[in-house]
């Protein structure tokens, strides 16, 4: 049964991207309500909020045969309104445990719909013949914003997360019903490598250094969703708007880059806009870390939210245009570890925190970043460049 209205396949590829951010970015502005409706320090936080990482790393190490079964389309239509009733049920944890146990079915959920909108988003772009990945993300990007800044002006309204959350749900099915009701999945990649692969995503040593590449801006961008507006109540004692608004800031930022980055990866290369992106990433990690106001914190987290911008969407390109195997095994194992990195890394940077200061949270990252500027080469092309 077909509903909603009738987009082209890339505006499709892009209302995924955007729902699936949305229905994400509405807990980080919430979280430093729930840290004090818990009571605990960063590092129970940070414990509990590994258990989504947990979910995603057992989807997208499993569940590619399952996801080729039970179809794209279906899947998309199913666990987009999912993903968002399963986080408005985690937010009624009373203890970490339970948040833990409650943010499980959220990372299951998350690591289906990663591989599928990428490997969308790689097919169409090979459909269409030109590059609509960075652009992509770029949805993903403006999703998080969206709900964040939402979130933001909820928590100043003092709504409690539990009807936030809620609340979400049916903007969120209504979302999925009018701009997903006519998803169709594209049609696979053509060539020798598509037959047969293993059965899961075990990364091989070009995707490990992949993950390299991506590692700085997923634990950052992570530390930026998970720690900063906790860091902007700690430490400079701003109002619940302008916390939540450091969470959006970021997601906000990184939507503007996201959107213009392909044009720039067509006229010079990947190595060299990744590069750049991470200079100014660690420009921007470097001025979080040692803001002397809340002025300077947020020119951080807004140059952060640039440099993480198309790390990410280019290392996935890089793997999905590999021919030693499958493109939704490469996709997936790459997204297996960087995506892991993006959602527990961070949440154990709350013990970092917890006993070195919040600041330390986003001071760890500096040397991520040096590692991705050495293993940046990887994302030179290996076939033809898409025009």
């Amino acid at each position: 049964m077909k509903f909603g209205i009738d987009l082209p396949p890339q505006l499709r590829v892009y209302g995924a991207f955007f729902l699936y951010s949305f229905c994400m970015g509405s807990l980080f502005p919430r979280i430093p309500d729930i840290r004090a409706a818990m009571a605990v320090a960063e590092g129970a936080l940070g414990l509990a909020l590994i258990g989504s990482a947990v979910g995603t790393l057992i989807s997208l190490t499993f569940a590619g045969p399952l996801l080729e079964r039970f179809g794209h389309r279906r899947t998309l239509l199913v666990a987009t309104p999912l993903l968002a009733l399963a986080y408005a049920i985690a937010v009624t944890a009373t203890t970490p445990l339970t948040f833990f146990l409650l943010l499980l079915p959220v990372g299951l959920l998350i690591g289906g719909l990663e591989i599928i909108i990428n490997l969308e988003a790689d097919r169409t772009e090979h459909a269409l013949g030109r590059r609509i990945m960075n652009r992509a993300h770029a949805f993903w990007s403006i999703g998080f914003f969206t709900s964040g800044l939402i979130g933001s002006f909820i928590a100043q309204a003092g709504i409690s997360p539990q009807v936030h959350l809620f609340a979400m749900v049916p903007l969120v099915t209504i979302g999925v019903a009018v701009l997903l009701g006519r998803f169709e999945p594209a049609a696979h990649r053509v060539s020798a490598s598509d037959t047969a692969g293993p059965r899961f995503a075990r990364p091989t040593l070009a995707i490990i250094v992949l993950v390299c590449v991506t590692l700085s801006a997923m634990v950052l961008e992570g530390a930026g969703a998970d720690w900063s507006a906790i860091y902007m109540r700690d430490v400079f004692a701003v109002e619940p708007f302008l916390a939540g608004f450091a969470v959006a800031l970021g997601a906000g930022t990184q939507a503007v880059t996201r959107f213009f980055a392909d044009r720039f990866v067509e006229r010079y290369s990947p190595v060299l806009v990744a590069r750049t992106l991470l200079g100014i990433l660690g420009i921007g990690t470097l001025m979080v870390f040692y803001a002397p106001n809340a002025g300077i914190a947020l020119l951080g987290f807004a140059l952060m939210g640039v440099g993480t911008s198309a790390i990410f969407p280019l290392a996935m390109s890089a793997a999905a245009q590999r021919t030693d195997r499958p493109a939704a095994i490469n996709v997936a194992a790459l997204a297996q570890i960087s995506f892991v990195a993006f959602l527990m890394g961070p949440p154990l940077l709350g013990f970092v925190a917890e006993h070195f200061g919040i600041r330390w949270a986003f001071g760890f990252g500096i040397p991520l970043v040096v590692l991705s500027l050495i293993a940046a080469s990887a994302l030179a092309p290996r076939s033809k460049k898409i025009t």
